[in-house]
C-alpha cells in the first residue's frame, strides 16, 4: 500500500477531466507536490503543483519528464485518447496507429522511464487508468489498446515486484469527461472514480473496479462470449 500524504505525485494527463481530479485529490489527501503534466502544461495556481511538459507519444519527452520528476513516489498513468464509434474494420489505420501510440506506447513509456524512479526512491506505486473496454471489445482500436495496456499492466505489476513498486489498474464505465462528452449514456461522476483509485492504492489493491459496470463485465468474463457480447450460441464441437 502506498499513502498520497507527502507523496510526490506525478498525473499524465493532467489537463483533462480525470486528470485535473486526480491533482486535486492528491493535494486533499496531503501531497507534498504534483507534478501535473500535459503536452500543454495549464497554470494551477498552486505552489504545490509543478506544471510539466510530457507529450506521451515521444521518447525523448517522457525521458525529460522522468529526469525532471526525479522525486517521484507515486505515478497515476492517466493521459488518453477515445473516439466515439471506432471500429477495427471501419477506422483508418492510420487512425488505429495514433490510438495505440497514446494508449498503449505512450503509457507502457511511462512506466518504463519512471520505474527507475519510482525504485530509487524506495519502490512507490503506479495507478495505470484503464477502462472496462479493456474487457469488452465494442470501442475499436480503443478497446483493443486498453486491453494491451491492461495486459502490460499486469507485466509490470510482476516485474516490479522486487523493487517493491506497488502497481494498481483502475477500471471504470463511461465517466462525465470531456472525452467522452460526446456519449449520452448514464455516467460517473469522476471525483467518485479517483476517489475510489486512490482509495485502492492506499489500501494495497492490484486493481480497482470503479462502478458497478466494471464489476459486471469483469464477472462476464468467466462466462460464454456469446453472453457477454449476446450473440448466438456456437454450435456443439463436431456436433448438430
Amino acid at each position: 500500500m502506498t499513502s498520497i500524504k507527502n507523496a510526490v505525485v506525478v498525473v499524465t494527463g493532467a489537463n483533462g477531466g480525470l486528470g485535473q481530479e486526480f491533482v486535486k485529490q492528491a493535494l486533499d489527501r496531503g501531497a507534498a507536490k504534483v507534478y501535473a503534466t500535459a503536452r500543454t502544461p495549464r497554470d494551477w495556481n498552486d505552489d504545490r503543483v509543478v506544471p510539466l511538459q510530457l507529450d506521451v507519444t515521444d521518447s525523448a519527452s517522457v525521458t525529460a519528464a522522468a529526469d525532471a520528476a526525479r522525486d517521484a513516489t507515486v505515478v497515476i498513468n492517466n493521459a488518453g485518447i477515445y473516439t466515439h464509434g471506432d471500429t477495427i474494420t471501419g477506422t483508418s489505420i492510420e487512425r488505429l496507429r495514433e490510438i495505440f501510440e497514446t494508449n498503449f506506447f505512450g503509457a507502457v513509456l511511462v512506466n518504463r522511464a519512471f520505474a527507475p524512479v519510482l525504485g530509487a526512491n524506495g519502490g512507490g506505486a503506479f495507478l495505470d487508468v484503464h477502462s472496462v473496454l479493456s474487457w469488452l471489445g465494442v470501442a475499436g482500436a480503443y478497446s483493443a489498446a486498453k486491453a494491451a495496456f491492461w495486459s502490460a499492466t499486469n507485466s509490470f505489476r510482476v516485474e516490479l515486484a522486487a523493487q517493491n513498486t506497488q502497481v494498481v489498474g483502475l477500471h471504470l464505465g463511461y465517466t462525465d469527461t470531456p472525452m467522452i462528452s460526446m456519449v449520452t449514456d448514464e455516467k460517473n461522476d469522476p471525483a467518485d472514480i479517483v476517489r475510489a483509485g486512490l482509495d485502492g492504492l492506499e489500501t494495497g489493491a492490484h486493481e480497482v473496479l470503479a462502478d458497478d459496470r466494471a464489476v459486471a463485465v469483469k464477472a462476464a468474463l468467466s462466462g460464454s462470449i456469446a453472453d457477454l457480447y449476446g450473440l448466438p450460441d456456437a454450435p456443439p464441437l463436431g456436433g448438430e
